[in-house]
């Protein structure tokens, strides 16, 4: 009897935990599959889009807004506010799309992404964009959102105070799309740079040296301001300049370290290499005026920390402290004698340096990346090493294929640009409102005390 029964409790002991077996396997097969979203790396992106969003409204309108003439501050800032507008709007009508999202014909996509997310239309709240898997789509849009905003608007530093604002508005929303939109897809979005190995963690190409190459032909295409060499064109306030370039510097943690999409080991690496560099080239750019102009100016050190800035975007995901120290003191030097004397020796009118500091310092610390990465640094993200530290010397013509290539396409790009503009409604002001200044007649505003 007793066997009986206790084969009876086996029996339903058996039968019970097969059941809870069958219905835990159920319940986890039905379960949903975790979350990718990561809540740390979130927070750190959302930040550092603000912080990028900073470097251009108050920042760079404080820096390029201090070093025009009094009778222009007004058009300079309203030039940047009016850029981050005009951006916001059309990166979501498009410019996100095209530039983020694969297109669905593989030898399409090595040029161009996809048409369909017109208007954001399929990001939902917990979308996820595998570029940067750990954080919410629309977190990534915006990032790069900012990237997209602060790239045109470095352009108005070559064609300062000569101008139309609505000129600048259309020139703003075509070369975003046309030119800007197709490069950061080339690299970041999937296309045939990428594809190739070229290094750009941050923008040293699709930011720098990209706005740079069209301010050059911008300001080529303007021609030089009435009475460059006999005015004086001296900055009217350069407490703004350094209020800006500060702003720029601080934000820049957010243009670097935020490049790596996490808040991990590599964000840490890259807001390391942004403060060495920096402070680097500014010491260089200020001994080099130093010896040869007998004084330190405040401009060159708030320029050549810009240059720092500029030279270790590409490289702050791909080279440790000593790279970066080495990146620094070059490239003060490098971008020194680009926007003083060879300005000045050639005669173009780059008014605020565009070229000279974005356009060269983002060349030089391209090809500087290909020869200082260490696989090391970022083995993940940074399949090859450079030619110094990895003995990867294919590297270096790899990252003079991706500068040459930005060159070449936005030089061509905006060149048409600006003729279709000059053609239709007119690129330059007058000479009357140039003389008179752009903030009275194109605002109806002034800057008083």
């Amino acid at each position: 009897m007793r066997i009986s029964t206790l084969k009876r409790i086996g029996l339903g002991v058996a039968a019970g935990s097969a059941t809870l077996l069958a219905t835990a396997n159920a319940a986890f097969a039905a379960a949903p599959p975790p979350d990718p979203m990561n809540s740390g790396d979130t927070a750190w992106m959302i930040t550092s889009s603000a912080l990028v969003l900073m470097m251009t409204i108050p920042g760079l309108a404080l820096f390029y807004g201090g070093m025009v003439r009094k009778k222009n501050v007004l058009a300079t800032l309203a030039q940047a506010f009016g850029a981050t507008c005009i951006i916001t709007v059309l990166w979501m009508v498009i410019g996100y799309s095209i530039a983020f999202t694969p297109h669905p014909n593989a030898s399409v996509n090595q040029f161009i992404g996809s048409f369909n997310y017109l208007l954001l239309g399929p990001m939902g709240l917990k979308s996820i964009n595998p570029l940067a898997g750990t954080i919410p789509e629309s977190v990534f849009m915006f990032f790069q959102m900012t990237f997209a905003i602060i790239t045109p608007a470095l352009i108005a530093g070559a064609l300062a105070d000569r101008m139309k604002f609505s000129a600048f508005m259309w020139f703003m929303s075509l070369w975003l799309l046309l030119v800007y939109c197709p490069i950061a897809h080339w690299v970041w979005g999937g296309g045939w740079l990428g594809t190739l190995g070229a290094l750009d963690f941050a923008g040293g190409t699709v930011v720098h040296l990209n706005a740079g190459t069209a301010g050059l032909v911008t300001c080529l295409v303007l021609g030089p301001r009435i009475g460059l060499g006999t005015e004086n064109m001296a900055p009217h306030n350069l407490v703004y300049s350094v209020i800006g370039a500060s702003l720029l510097w601080v934000g820049w943690f957010g243009f670097n370290a935020g490049s790596a999409d996490t808040a991990g080991y590599n964000a840490g690496m890259a807001a390391a290499a942004t403060q060495i560099a920096t402070a680097a080239a500014a010491m260089s750019w200020m001994v080099a005026e130093w010896l040869i102009g007998k004084k330190p100016s405040v401009l060159g050190m708030i320029s050549g920390a810009v240059a720092g800035l500029v030279a270790i975007t590409p490289a702050s995901g791909f080279v440790n402290a000593q790279g970066a120290l080495i990146i620094g003191l070059t490239v003060g030097v490098v971008c020194y004698f680009s926007s003083v004397w060879v300005k000045k020796w050639i005669g173009y009118d780059d008014a605020l340096d565009a070229w000279g500091v974005h356009g060269v310092g983002g060349a030089w610390g391209a090809m500087m990346t290909g020869a200082l990465a260490m696989k090391a640094i970022n083995p993940s993200g940074a399949p090859n090493g450079g030619w110094l530290f990895d003995g990867n010397g294919h590297q270096m013509l790899i990252q003079f294929y991706d500068v040459a290539a930005v060159f070449v396409y936005c030089a061509v790009g905006t060149f048409i640009i600006l003729k279709v503009i000059d053609w239709t409604i007119g690129l330059r002001v007058s000479a009357e409102i140039e003389a008179e200044g752009l903030d009275i007649n194109l605002h109806g505003e002034t800057v008083h005390g």
